[in-house]
């Protein structure tokens, strides 16, 4: 992992690049859900590094692009959905749905349209939970937990790495810091953006070290969603568009590549099938790669879904593709 120095400047130039640019459940409770504690409480939590010496942070960056449907084709008991994909700019790669949906930000017309298509960012870290406001939060045998932070509160943790005070990473073992989210609300939704480190240096525990000794660090991007293929990247295009058409989600042409969770994969794919029997509601991202897939993680906590998606009320067919070609036509001037 680099150096506080290192991590300072990369951030200072990412600052001027833009400026310049204008749930499933995993078994053994790996993730701390603090999003569940309650308002006026504080969790506090030390975070580690990464295992993979080449991450230049103590994060992962995790990409996804959410795509509202109208139900589901031939089921019509259900209403709406939402299934999220990876944005491959996450990998460094152009994003097909974004590259179409940018030019929306133009348009003042479109400009809704396009904050829903856009990709959502989440950080993923691991550590310890050192005080925990959750009396009916099991520790789980590794110890060593993971975190899904919000932009809001990655904001204050960035902000604090460029503090010029700060003299260590808060990450080593003797001279680190914990970090307290503290959870607020403001206008009704949650808010976390009195989170802070705290004032003074503490060395880890044995116990803590004893921990990473016996489980070892996770490498955080083996549980960012698995990369595209050029053929899964069309699947993610066509979903898209029949998203904005308005359209029900299509188990058939879709079911064997990305899928609404609860929902079986479609018959004759070699995929592995969901056995939940949970209705596809609001669902997360599932990748249908049978025993290539990754593990199954509870990382789609809600604050991404603190406002629900609204979807439009299903239009007809000459409608919808007038919307697209609409869209297109702007885009194309």
């Amino acid at each position: 992992m680099a150096s506080l120095a290192e991590i300072r400047a990369r951030l200072a130039a990412q600052e001027n690049t833009n400026q310049n640019n204008g749930p499933r459940t995993q078994s053994d409770n790996a993730i701390y859900p603090h999003w569940n504690i309650s308002e006026g409480a504080t969790a506090t939590v030390r975070f580690l590094g990464d295992s993979d010496t080449n991450n230049p942070y103590f994060w992962a960056e995790r990409q996804v692009i959410k795509l509202p449907f109208n139900g589901v084709k031939g089921d019509p008991n259900v209403k709406q959905i939402v299934v999220q994909v990876p944005c491959v700019e996450m990998y460094g790669d152009n994003c097909p749905v974004l590259a179409e949906v940018r030019p929306w930000y133009k348009d003042d017309t479109l400009k809704d349209l396009a904050s829903k298509y856009w990709k959502k960012r989440t950080y993923l870290y691991q550590g310890f939970v050192r005080a925990n406001p959750m009396g009916d939060d099991q520790t789980p045998t590794n110890p060593i937990r993971r975190f899904v932070i919000s932009p809001q509160i990655q904001t204050v943790i960035k902000a604090s790495l460029m503090d010029p005070e700060l003299e260590e990473l808060p990450t080593d073992y003797q001279r680190g810091l914990d970090f307290n989210i503290k959870k607020t609300s403001k206008g009704g939704y949650a808010d976390y953006s009195t989170s802070n480190w705290a004032r003074k240096e503490s060395p880890l525990t044995e116990a803590e070290l004893a921990a990473i000794e016996a489980h070892g660090l996770f490498n955080l991007a083996d549980f960012l969603p698995k990369k595209p293929s050029e053929a899964e990247l069309r699947i993610i295009k066509e979903m898209f568009e029949a998203s904005v058409d308005g359209r029900p989600y299509d188990n058939d042409k879709f079911g064997a590549y990305y899928r609404p969770y609860g929902l079986e994969a479609p018959a004759g794919t070699s995929n592995a099938a969901s056995t939940s029997s949970v209705p596809p509601k609001v669902v997360d991202y599932e990748p249908s790669h049978g025993a290539h897939s990754r593990p199954p993680v509870d990382d789609t906590p809600p604050f991404e879904t603190d406002e629900p998606v609204k979807v439009p009320e299903s239009t007809s067919s000459d409608k919808a593709q007038d919307i697209l070609a609409m869209i297109r036509a702007r885009q194309s001037k």
